[in-house]
């Protein structure tokens, strides 16, 4: 078994798309030809606009498929009070996907994605009891030697130099609900910041945070680039590449490699980037 997954995030449609990044990206994403594209959030800068929507729809269009997305707060109106408390995904839904649990399946290997958008908050988000079981019976379908990966937008772990920025509201519950379901990795965006890191206890598991892929929104550091993350899956092993933009090559280029073996102790079996905390 063997699946090359691309993993970017926070596309940011709108003022602060860049466009000259972007299509690097597009570029780089039709040579990987992955099994499967993921981006977990944040499409557009902000949903109350109809041609941020469509702006995105037409550059989804130039990306390789199969793709599975999953919406992220930016993707949930801020100016019309109406829909972001009322109907916050109508236009994610409209645009985008009416399902808000998408799911890649192939031998070996499955791709759940959740929704921890909502319009209570502006930035944070929250994975209610609903999606939880939603996610968890879909999980519990496929045995244990199958490769588990879930996708949100916002992750339950703050990465270091983000210990300011928001989470999911109930980060103890989602961590607890993707243990007890047998997740291998968690994939999420939101920080901006390129990461690598595990969560949980009793049953560890991998989080890979993609910086923002194609926005100008990023943050300070040698990680607030534009980055994109890709994994390969095998049999035994899950291998991580994190990619970020460099001007001078016009390139995405190698910033860390992992490797992480499947099932059993968490644990890197080589590392090759800037110290973290794992």
């Amino acid at each position: 078994m063997r699946y090359v997954l691309m993993h970017i995030s926070d596309l940011h449609a709108g003022r602060t798309f860049h466009p000259h990044v972007a299509d690097q990206l597009t570029r780089e994403a039709r040579d990987l030809r992955p099994d499967l594209l993921i981006i977990s959030g944040d499409l557009v800068q902000r949903a109350d606009f109809v041609a941020q929507w469509k702006a995105i729809t037409q550059y989804l269009q130039q990306l390789p498929e199969p793709r599975l997305i999953v919406p992220g707060n930016h993707d949930v109106p801020l100016f019309h009070l109406v829909e972001r408390f009322f109907r916050p995904l109508d236009r994610y839904r409209r645009f985008i996907s009416t399902d808000l649990n998408p799911v890649f399946e192939r031998p070996g290997i499955v791709v759940v994605g959740g929704n921890s958008a909502h319009g209570l908050t502006i930035d944070g988000g929250y994975v209610s009891p609903e999606q939880q079981r939603t996610m968890a019976q879909l999980f519990v379908r496929y045995p244990d030697d199958v490769c588990k990966i879930a996708v949100l937008h916002h992750g339950v772990v703050r990465p270091p130099g983000c210990e300011k920025r928001s989470i999911v509201r109930n980060a103890t519950d989602v961590t607890r609900m993707l243990e007890q379901s047998g997740v291998d990795v968690l994939l999420c965006g939101h920080h901006h910041v390129s990461y690598v890191g595990v969560a949980g206890s009793a049953k560890r598991f991998v989080v890979c945070q993609s910086g923002t892929s194609t926005s100008r929104r990023v943050r300070a550091g040698e990680r607030g680039r534009n980055a994109y993350s890709v994994l390969t899956i095998e049999d035994a092993t899950i291998h991580i590449s994190q990619r970020r933009y460099v001007e001078m090559s016009g390139r995405f280029e190698p910033l860390g490699e992992y490797a992480f073996q499947r099932r059993g102790i968490w644990l890197p079996l080589h590392r090759r980037d800037t110290p973290q905390t794992l």
